[in-house]
């Protein structure tokens, strides 16, 4: 999954984004980006597979799906208008593009944590208390940072207690196998590596703060709203593979297999780390999730930690500064800045069958 927040690209990329934005009209080309998660190996394989052409042919638009290698980078681009839509997660959507001015709708929320974030020791026996006073080796300001927080809050500590070291997805594996380090918060399939060497000890995981942490395809609100065509390609899409994958056929082991070998592990350990993703896969279980009253209360949460850390933006004097927007005309924040939408439209058109 998964990211984090360089303050610096809210003020670099702010013109360029709002141009973007600004200027978004109806066209027939689009870009969305996604980066290696478990629960994102779909993207990957609708898209080598000619499932999202198929869906973009039957709007008559194109749509590339590419891979990036770095999450934060991927956001980052995004942001700045090189993709119309990209795979982040539910905070980095709120820190990055909304709090730096870009309007953008969660066109779908695919899947939330249960299991896929962990905090591992190094060491036997060992218990969440032992992290009290010990370096954290996290990518800071990401969900796995506020993943973080909230295990110290139910151990009764606080950050105070840690010290957190920066560290970005691509070097956190290695960075474990160092004598340096003492203890990781990150996702899979970064957590089943640090997992596979000797010694290490999975003391805390997300499944304990089951729903905070959400997985989502964000679009470009203006792009979105000028190409609905576009949206209902990419729901209709997902919801192809989410039910092949499901479907207990040659086909869907043939679909899990390869997604396994692109996450670079085989088909039983893809299948372990679906097990800690709740995947909603289908428009009905993605649809009661976008529509539940407990989202706004998890955003809010979101908020305050995002505000706590000062990854709401240089102007943001609340952690109500960015306004979000949800089903049924909720809207929490600030009402005349609404810049993220968990927006269930396209979603409800899956589940009732008119894509």
């Amino acid at each position: 999954m998964r990211k984090c927040s360089l303050l610096s690209l809210a003020a670099a990329g702010l013109a360029a984004a709002l141009s973007f934005s600004a200027h978004a009209e109806k066209k027939d080309h689009f870009n969305v980006c996604w980066t290696l998660y478990a629960g994102w190996m779909p993207w990957g394989y609708a898209s080598t597979a000619g499932i999202v052409d198929k869906w973009a042919d039957k709007y008559g638009i194109s749509i590339d799906v590419v891979q990036l290698n770095d999450y934060v980078e991927s956001i980052n681009q995004y942001t700045v208008g090189q993709f119309d839509g990209c795979a982040m997660t539910n905070m980095d959507a709120l820190t990055i593009p909304a709090a730096g001015g870009v309007d953008s709708t969660a066109l779908i929320v695919s899947d939330y944590s249960n299991g896929n974030d962990g905090l591992v020791i190094k060491g036997t026996g060992k218990t969440l208390a032992d992290i009290k006073g010990m370096r954290i080796n996290l990518v800071e300001l990401s969900v796995s940072h506020y993943f973080l927080a909230r295990a110290l809050e139910m151990a009764g500590m606080s950050e105070r207690d840690v010290q957190v070291i920066n560290t970005s997805d691509a070097d956190i594996v290695a960075a474990f196998s160092t004598r340096d380090v003492q203890a990781a918060a990150t996702w899979n399939p970064m957590l089943s590596e640090i997992m596979a060497q000797p010694g290490s000890t999975k003391v805390f995981d997300s499944s304990k703060i089951p729903g905070e942490i959400l997985d989502m395809m964000v679009v470009n609100t203006q792009t979105l709203q000028d190409n609905p065509d576009f949206g209902k390609a990419l729901v209709g899409a997902w919801f192809e593979i989410m039910a092949l994958m499901q479907a207990g056929t040659d086909e869907s082991t043939d679909a899990l297999t390869e997604m396994a070998k692109a996450s670079g592990t085989d088909l039983a350990g893809y299948q372990s780390q679906l097990a800690t993703t709740k995947l909603f896969y289908t428009a009905e279980e993605a649809l009661a999730f976008a529509t539940d009253p407990a989202l706004p209360e998890t955003m809010s949460k979101v908020a305050h930690f995002s505000f706590e850390h000062g990854i709401l933006g240089e102007g943001a004097s609340t952690p109500d500064a960015v306004g979000m927007s949800f089903a049924n005309e909720v809207v929490i924040g600030d009402t005349a800045n609404v810049k993220l939408r968990f927006d269930p439209t396209y979603v409800q058109m899956a589940a009732d069958g008119k894509l």
